[in-house]
Formats: C-alpha cells, structure tokens, sequence
C-alpha cells in the first residue's frame, strides 16, 4: 500500500469519527450561537489544535504509554471527566438567561475569539480517547517503518478535518434562521446540551473509577 493510499485512508477514518456528534459538536454549535460567529471559528480553530496535539501524541506513542501507565490514564479521564462537567453545569445554568444581541465590536471581540479558542482547546483535549482512538488508527494503517513526510502530513490532516468540519458548524449554526430558532427554545436546548455534557463527564470519571488498580 503506497504511502499516499495509507494517508488518504487515515483521513477518511478520522473524518466519520469528527462529524460523530460528541461534546465538541455541543460546544462549537453553542458557542457560535450564543457568542458569535467569530467566537464559533475561533472554538473550531482550537478543535483542529487539540486535535493535532493527539496527532502527535499519538504518533509519539502516547496511547502505549497510556495503556502501559495506568494511574495516568485515570487520571487523564477523572480530569476530562472533571471539566466536561463543569462545561455542561455552566451551560445549565445559562438555560434560564436570555440569547445575548450581536457582540461588539474591537478589543472585547478579540479577547471572546480567544477564549473561545482555549474553552475549544481544552475540550478537545480533555477527552484522552481522543490519543487512543488516534492511536488505534496510526497502527491499524500505518506500516513498521512509514515514510517520515507522513509525520507532518498526519498531524496537519487532522487540523485540517477537525478545524474545517467545526468551521462548517460554526457556520451553520451562527446563521440569522439557526440563532432565532434557538432563541425561541434556549430553555430547552441549554438544558439537553448541559445534560449530554454532564452526562459525559460522569461516564469519564465512572469508567476512570471502575478501571482503578486494585
């Protein structure tokens, strides 16, 4: 299988794992609702990051590590589990408020962009399935000795899919039609997103604690 092939083949499998709806689904959707369309691209840029980082991590045999280490990888998921939970108490909490106007322009526009580029760092990286699944992939596809231009070309694949397809949600979902169809059932909506995350975050910290070493 030439190196190309094995490439394309990577992408295609990294690409049906992105557009699965998980916690990142929920928090660029949200974001590009509630904050901006900017603040949306801004999170999906930080999806694509986190993303890569896994890459590379992945590459470097984090997920052995993982699996040989066990206490880290625990520790990994009580954390992960820790601030998807909180993400999703915090959205919870906002059911009740009413959807925000358009955001300003300037400096105060600049600092949301950035920090919803950080919240869509973290929560991408907070799932430490992410480098399994990554990793599972890597040696499913790749051979023994890979040629080295597919060390940077994997990483840059996966930024490219994970930033392009939450780019495409950010989108969407910031749209005039998407934000008032929201705005008529925040309520709702702010409660399942919370709940799923929550949900989510308690499935990490069980799963980190059944699997504890005895």
């Amino acid at each position: 299988m030439s190196s190309i092939v094995i490439l394309l083949s990577i992408v295609g499998t990294v690409l049906v794992g992105a557009v699965s709806p998980g916690p990142s689904f929920v928090l660029v959707s949200h974001t590009a609702i509630i904050r901006s369309r900017q603040a949306g691209l801004a999170a999906a840029l930080g999806m694509g990051i986190g993303g890569a980082v896994f890459a590379l991590l992945a590459l470097a045999g984090l997920n052995a590590l993982l699996m040989r280490v066990e206490w880290a990888y625990l520790l990994f998921k009580l954390l992960g589990g820790a601030y998807l939970a909180y993400l999703g108490v915090r959205i919870w909490r906002g059911a009740s408020l009413p959807l925000p106007p358009e955001r300003g322009e300037g400096k105060k526009r600049g600092e949301g962009a950035w920090r919803s580029f950080f919240l869509g760092a973290a929560t991408q990286l907070s799932n430490p399935k992410t480098a399994l699944v990554y990793g599972s992939i890597f040696a499913a596809f790749l051979p023994a000795s890979p040629e080295a231009w597919l060390f940077t070309a994997l990483p840059l694949a996966v930024f490219l899919i994970e930033a392009g397809w939450y780019a495409v949600v950010a989108l969407v979902f910031s749209a005039e039609r998407p934000r008032a169809a929201y705005g008529r059932a925040k309520h709702v909506v702010d409660r399942i997103a919370g709940a799923v995350l929550v949900g989510l975050g308690i499935r990490l910290i069980l799963d980190a604690v059944r699997l504890r070493p005895v």
